[in-house]
């Protein structure tokens, strides 16, 4: 970021980012929907039903309880197609948050 290091106030910097802090809330303030006209702006999906709603709760169930054998899972988690939740396992899996034990799951710590 040159343009940041040649407008800084080296000596006050906590002013010179107070400062730009409340120009960013002016902004926002005169123009709510600025981001939306950004090329980059893409609305957020779904929450309900998706990968991380799901992903979010299995972690929540198995912190709590410490192992899910398959059939728990099965159980908490009837309304769910078992091939999606087996690919949001695997990825856990391979993502390093839970270990596959025989026909049950733990948490790595």
């Amino acid at each position: 970021m040159p343009l940041l290091g040649k407008t800084i106030d080296k000596k006050n910097s906590r002013d010179w980012y107070y400062a730009l802090m409340d120009y960013g809330n002016m902004l926002k303030k005169k123009f709510p929907e600025l981001n939306k006209k950004s090329t980059h702006y893409r609305k957020q999906s779904s929450f309900k039903g998706s990968n991380r709603q799901i992903r979010g709760e299995f972690l929540k169930i198995l912190i709590k309880k410490k192992v899910l054998s398959e059939s728990e899972i099965r159980k908490h988690f009837k309304n769910i197609n078992y091939q999606k939740m087996k690919q949001i396992l695997n990825q856990l899996e391979k993502e390093g948050f839970i270990k596959r034990e025989e026909d049950a799951f733990r948490f790595v710590k």
